[in-house]
């Protein structure tokens, strides 16, 4: 959701190039070297104003722009994803929610009337296809994917479905997103990447083992991928919820936790600072944590 499509060159580059030139300017007019008239030293400062809000005006224009979007969001009829829907929708974006269960998606449509739905299985290599080419056909426009579908299993090596398990959710919470990136970095009018990982990609739950894997994953490809296209127009964002009060896993289980709405709120305060990892709760922390604190983190989950 950066503000500027076109010939984008990476931030980075542009501020050393012009903090480069600033300083030497300023060596110059602030030098005993160099006797300088009244006129030269009022085209030097000028020249050095100018610089000092062409640098504030690229800090602002960096940051992310969260109104006016055409927004996909996978698994968007509930938890996150509706969370974050409701939260874009008012912020006068277009919403666009795809999800398995055609009832679960005309409830949202009952609860936020201007979101577009669109019923796909993303554990099916099709689905992903045909959703990919519905919203190239419908919404050549669409410039935000959010990658949020997701599913957990608790479960043990030793339960006689374990494999069957944890290939639904590898497809699901790995396969399908890094196919839908390659399918929708093809359009020409995305500019944001955001990918719904966990802050049990940082310390596992054991009791989740499959699903705390595959939200390490989606962290570590999350990195390289904003790596890789630190150069282009699209910017990468990842957001690190802790448990929040959801059915993800069962009902009932994560009733204790924050709710979605708070959540949604902070990684929305956060990406208008132009952050681009947006944590909240435990997943600050655990974000931040190095091999000791990890190693107690884990020892406290998993007793």
């Amino acid at each position: 959701m950066r503000k500027y499509n076109k010939s984008f060159v990476s931030r980075e580059f542009i501020l050393t190039s012009i903090n480069g030139y600033h300083w030497r300017i300023k060596s110059v007019l602030f030098s005993e070297r160099y006797l300088l008239r009244g006129c030269e030293k009022t085209v030097l400062l000028t020249i050095i104003n100018l610089f000092n809000s062409f640098i504030f005006d690229l800090s602002i224009y960096q940051n992310m722009k969260l109104a006016n979007n055409k927004i996909l969001i996978t698994g968007g009829a509930s938890g996150i994803g509706f969370g974050l829907a409701e939260r874009f929708i008012k912020e006068n974006n277009t919403v666009i929610i795809c999800g398995r269960r055609e009832s679960a998606l005309q409830e949202a449509k009952e609860k936020l009337p201007s979101v577009i739905t669109k019923a796909c299985d993303l554990a099916n290599e099709t689905d992903r296809i045909e959703l990919y080419n519905w919203i190239a056909e419908n919404h050549c426009d669409l410039n935000v994917l959010v990658n949020n579908a997701g599913i957990q299993n608790w479960m043990k090596i030793g339960d006689d479905d374990f494999y069957e398990k944890a290939n639904d959710e590898i497809t699901t919470n790995v396969v399908a997103p890094i196919h839908l990136t390659k399918l929708f970095s093809e359009l020409d009018s995305l500019d944001t990447i955001i990918n719904v990982t966990s802050g049990l990609a940082f310390v596992p739950f054991s009791q989740i083992p499959v699903y705390c894997g595959t939200k390490a994953f989606m962290r570590s490809f999350t990195l390289s991928l904003r790596h890789s296209l630190k150069d282009s127009k699209i910017e990468v964002i990842e957001m690190i919820p802790p448990a929040l009060n959801t059915d993800l896993g069962g009902k009932g289980i994560h009733d204790a936790h924050p709710a979605v709405s708070d959540f949604v709120e902070s990684v929305f305060e956060q990406m208008k600072e132009g952050k681009t990892e947006l944590t909240f709760g435990t997943s600050e922390d655990r974000a931040k944590a190095n091999n000791d604190t990890i190693s107690e983190y884990f020892n406290r989950m998993n007793p």
